[in-house]
């Protein structure tokens, strides 16, 4: 009989997109159940994981009320479950997974870190978020930060006197490299793109992916990449813009709207092609955990000019394989962009941008050492 473990997630998306293909490798060593709110996302999981799931409803915001439920549900559902390990990912789920896990007597209570979001608050909600993400480690067993960043915060805060384990060299998943593979986009397809966005053969393309949202720093990067002033220089926006939370600035937002050489295709499903037709990519955010889209360029072949934060700092080596600047910075953004554009040959950054990710983040080692650590795990509670 197959040793039970238990996945959390706040929402399904999360279990789909941060642990694609995990679910069911894990599959072949345990029985495995993904808990979330359901959606189109958990059915998803379901289909292509072929694990069982429960449909346990999380707020992502602070709600006492619907907390307390999501917490009675968990409960009564390890209780019935009696898995021997419990991993949670996300804030809110780390939280209501670790306690209703320990009152349960889940032996094995596991939470990766993610991200941290409290470092970049202040005052009363930073103490909030500090002591919840306390009381998350009190009640779990074993903490796995996502990256050397997110330890070294969670180190600086107070957060836990536990140890504190990196899985592999960071990610919580890994990064297919068969998947993101510049080989797998055909020239005509590229051609075709090209063709539709209006981007010439000699043109340099910086890119950006994700949210359009200030935090991502693309009040910076458009300020910069405007001051170029370069006919043969273009700056692709691949990502949905949010009006509602962390707004981008008027002129911004004008500047992406009338500078033809700014061109914005929102969220796209595959993002592989956009990337095969780039040449470098910006990704100036203020925080992250572990930054997969800079681990999807470098798959890809591309440079990445990023600033000096948890995970990009990490999965980027100065001069080697991209630039690392200051955070909201344009001036620092200006100047890499022309470094990199002046450079006769940036074929070896190119180069070495792949080779680091098979090297360090192939995804078979990211699950391989999460395995072993899962087996190691068991025998201390055997």
């Amino acid at each position: 009989m197959k040793t039970k473990i238990i996945r959390t997630s706040t929402i399904a998306m999360s279990l789909n997109l941060l642990l694609k293909g995990q679910l069911s490798f894990l599959l072949k060593h345990y029985d495995v159940i993904a808990v979330s709110g359901y959606d189109d996302d958990l059915e998803l999981v379901k289909n292509r994981e072929k694990v069982a799931v429960k449909d346990i409803k999380m707020e992502r915001q602070i709600a006492p009320f619907q907390d307390l439920i999501s917490l009675y549900k968990l409960y009564k559902f390890f209780k019935k479950e009696k898995p021997t390990i419990v991993h949670s990912i996300t804030p809110k789920a780390g939280l209501l997974t670790m306690m209703a896990a320990k009152y349960a007597g889940v032996p094995l209570r596991i939470h990766t870190f993610t991200g941290l979001i409290f470092p970049s608050k202040k005052g009363f909600f930073q103490k909030l978020l500090i002591a919840m993400d306390k009381v998350l480690c009190w009640h779990a067993t074993h903490i796995f930060p996502e990256g050397n960043g997110v330890k070294q915060d969670l180190e600086k805060y107070k957060i836990t006197s536990k140890p504190l384990k990196i899985i592999a060299n960071g990610n919580v998943n890994g990064i297919d490299v068969d998947y993101f593979n510049v080989e797998n986009v055909t020239i005509e397809e590229k051609q075709k793109l090209k063709n539709e966005l209006n981007i010439l053969s000699e043109d340099f393309v910086f890119i950006f992916v994700g949210r359009l949202v200030g935090d991502k720093g693309i009040n910076e990067l458009v300020r910069a990449f405007s001051k170029l002033q370069t006919p043969n220089s273009k700056l692709l926006l691949v990502g949905p813009l949010e009006n509602n939370l962390d707004p981008l600035l008027p002129e911004t937002l004008k500047e992406i709207n009338y500078n033809p050489n700014i061109i914005s295709v929102g969220y796209q499903t595959d993002v592989r092609k956009y990337y095969a037709i780039s040449n470098v990519l910006v990704f100036p955010s203020y925080r992250e955990g572990f930054p997969n889209v800079v681990l999807q360029a470098g798959a890809m072949q591309l440079p990445s000019i990023v600033t000096n934060i948890n995970g990009s700092n990490e999965i980027i080596k100065h001069n080697k394989n991209g630039l690392i600047i200051p955070v909201q910075n344009s001036d620092a953004i200006f100047v890499a962009m022309l470094t990199i554009m002046n450079q006769v040959d940036i074929n070896d950054m190119k180069k070495q941008a792949r080779i680091m990710i098979e090297n360090r983040y192939k995804q078979e080692l990211v699950w391989e050492a999460l395995l072993k650590e899962y087996k190691e795990l068991e025998k201390s509670v055997l």
